[in-house]
């Protein structure tokens, strides 16, 4: 087993609650239950010895393993091809539905042999609390049962009559080994519970395990029939829809950033956050993807979570909305640092909560506007209250957005006149004043217009730069920024506008290096943190769309594809990538995915009208 294997070395599995990383070893080292923002139970990802890992592999160091998904589902496969035999491991978790307990999570883990013999070991070692807390272990054969505080796992491993399994005790830890022959198998079935005095689960058979399975691959394919999309790049947009529906909890419909934290932007370097969360930015950019998919239910779920947020308006910032929640729209995320743990690859500190939750980030009103002005039936998804609280936040918006603030990347170097967060503020006068127009309802439609008008007019004012011939980060400065690659996809500009072409062309110049896009040049803006970064992998898909707008379509369909090729083996993108090509950053993320299918549209649409 090694220590710290490549952050892109893992598989995604989830129920819609919570989510688990499986690396190609067989080694689940990332999992928090009962839901996302949860503690962990197993974390060597992010310390080897004291996080926890749950791991099932042949008992052959030598074996050559491969990852892959079962088509079109979240069903994780990981084979172990040696000279006596070749081993699977069959991955998954099924998706919560009506009648089962909501506060259950389970992971099942099949072996199966489909050439020889292969001999599996299997290790459980949890380590409740990040690994903070003890727990206690109680053993019966086939079945462990490891209780920690508030939280109690399950473990049943079983086969068939004739092949008993026995687990073994080390410690308050389990560990087995089977041996298995063609077309034999055996499921190791791991249930977590809330409590310790909670009965414990069914023992699962093997025809509960059959039939989870089953129900597990159809609901996946239910799922992705209902996309309409059927462009030219069907199969890495599918698992991007899939990766983004495990990501989202589905009790609220709100999607996280990303399933870990933790994870470093910088090999030893402190960018290490919490991405367990659910950024208003990020999921309300998801809506437009989800819809042009056909996932009308999941975007409409979301603008339901983002409703209630804009109708409670409870925030630690005092301000009507903040840039990030829990999932149950909590607004308390008080960070914290772990220092128990050593860190991915000892990149320390490893975080819990997000201090950024506090920050003032005024493009979050736009993105908002956005994500509601895609509503199939506004009127019938928010009502006439609804209606009133988005007019109050717009209201409240004419007063206040021409404050510093930030900005999108959550810099900790002070605020700024960002000149993002003035185009999103646009964004949300434009798209509310069109509201109001469409659906007829009260609003200061003259107040919005001349705010709108006046950041139009800022922007093009300030936030320009005739020495470097674009678009710039802040005023006041001549840093380029990436963010800005949205400015055609609201509408702010044409893709084919003079003043964009030529901030594309400073970008690439200075942003962009063989198709992977930098946020910005943190020596030149200084964001208050030491080190540097990899490449972005949401501006690198941004920037593939704005040159397709732009028709750029050669250099456009390039980009594209070269980015595909830093996805992992099953498809996946973290948040960036490294100078020799690892990936890097919490693992995966959302937004580059959401990306993903927004430069995938683009380009089909652009190549059809060409048609190419």
């Amino acid at each position: 087993m090694r220590r710290y294997p490549p952050i892109a070395d893992h598989g995604l599995i989830g129920d819609l609650r919570t989510a688990a990383l499986v690396s190609s070893d067989g080694v689940l080292d990332w999992f928090c239950a009962p839901r996302f923002d949860s503690p962990s139970l197993f974390a060597a990802l992010l310390d080897h010895d004291r996080g926890g890992y749950f791991a099932i592999a042949p008992d052959a160091p030598d074996a050559t393993t491969r990852q892959l998904y079962l088509a079109d589902t979240a069903v994780l496969v990981t084979r172990f091809m040696t000279e006596e035999g070749v081993g699977e491991v069959v991955d998954f978790m099924p998706p919560a539905e009506a009648g089962t307990p909501e506060d259950r999570r389970r992971v099942i883990r099949v072996m199966r042999v489909t050439r020889g013999t292969v001999r599996f070991r299997l290790e459980c070692r949890p380590r409740f609390d990040y690994g903070r807390a003890a727990h206690h272990l109680d053993l019966d054969r086939d079945s462990a049962r490891f209780t920690g505080p508030g939280l109690t796992a399950h473990l049943h491993v079983g086969g068939d009559a004739a092949r008993p399994v026995r687990l073994l005790r080390d410690g308050d830890d389990v560990h087995t080994g089977l041996t298995l022959t063609q077309g034999q198998r055996a499921a190791a079935v791991l249930t977590v519970c809330p409590g310790t005095g909670a009965p414990p689960p069914p023992r699962p058979d093997e025809d509960t395990v059959r039939d989870a399975f089953l129900s597990t691959y159809d609901y996946w394919h239910r799922w992705v029939r209902r996309s309409r999309y059927r462009g030219r790049w069907q199969q890495v947009v599918n698992r991007s829809a899939i990766t983004l529906k495990l990501m989202t909890y589905a009790p609220s419909g709100a999607p996280v950033a990303a399933v870990t934290t933790g994870l470093p932007e910088r090999l030893g370097g402190e960018r290490n956050w919490d991405y367990r969360y659910t950024w208003v930015r990020d999921a309300s950019l998801s809506v437009k993807a989800l819809l042009d998919l056909g996932y009308e239910e999941e975007a409409d779920a979301f603008r339901r979570w983002l409703g209630a947020r804009v109708a409670t308006g409870t925030t630690v910032t005092d301000e009507p909305l903040q840039i990030m929640y829990r999932v149950d729209g909590d607004p308390h995320l008080a960070e914290e640092v772990l220092g128990h743990l050593e860190g991915y690859r000892g990149s320390a500190p490893v975080r819990a909560g997000n201090d950024a939750a506090g920050q003032l980030q005024l493009d979050i009103y736009g993105e908002v506007a956005y994500a509601l002005t895609h509503a199939r039936d506004l009127a019938q998804l928010a009502g006439y209250d609804g209606w009133r609280n988005l007019s109050a936040l717009l209201d409240w918006l004419a007063r206040n957005w021409d404050r510093p603030d930030e900005g999108i990347w959550e810099t900790r170097g002070g605020r700024r006149d960002f000149t993002f967060s003035r185009l999103m503020c646009w964004t949300a006068f434009d798209r509310g004043i069109r509201l109001a127009g469409e659906l007829a309802r009260p609003a200061d439609v003259a107040g919005w217009t001349a705010a709108r008008d006046a950041v139009f007019e800022q922007i093009m004012d300030r936030g320009w730069s005739p020495r470097r011939g674009a678009f710039v980060q802040h005023y006041g400065s001549d840093v380029l920024d990436a963010s800005l690659l949205l400015m055609p996809v609201v509408g702010f500009l044409s893709p084919k506008d003079r003043r964009w072409l030529s901030t594309l062309d400073a970008m690439e110049a200075e942003l962009v290096s063989d198709s992977l896009v930098h946020r910005y040049d943190p020596l030149a803006s200084p964001d208050g943190l030491r080190g540097d970064e990899g490449t972005f992998s949401l501006c690198s898909f941004l920037y593939a769309g704005a040159l397709a707008r732009a028709g750029r379509l050669g250099m456009a369909r390039y980009a594209f594809d070269k980015m595909l090729t830093y996805a992992n083996h099953v498809g996946l993108f973290a948040e960036e990538i490294g100078p020799t090509g690892e990936q890097l950053g919490n693992f995966p993320q959302a937004f580059t995915h959401v990306a993903l299918i927004m430069a995938a549209l683009a380009l089909d649409e652009e190549l059809d009208r060409a048609g190419d």
